[in-house]
């Protein structure tokens, strides 16, 4: 498993989302995440771009009982 860098926050773990491997950034070896929502009421998967981008998107979700017990 490669390693989740650390940008000084974190994204709640939430039941729907799938954080995948992309490919490895030119010039590093840190790998690029890309984030996508499962939530139920999506006919397919909806793509919320990198780790950054998707972390605001994450922390202004709505839904209620998505995030894991231990995060809430």
């Amino acid at each position: 498993m490669a390693p989740v860098p650390t940008d000084g926050g974190r994204l709640r773990r939430c039941t729907f989302r799938r954080v995948g491997v992309v490919e490895t950034a030119r010039g590093t070896s840190l790998p690029r995440y890309e984030v996508e929502c499962l939530y139920p009421d999506r006919e397919q998967a909806l793509p919320l771009g990198d780790l950054a981008s998707s972390r605001a998107i994450c922390d202004a979700c709505a839904a209620t009982g998505i995030f894991r017990p231990d995060e809430d």
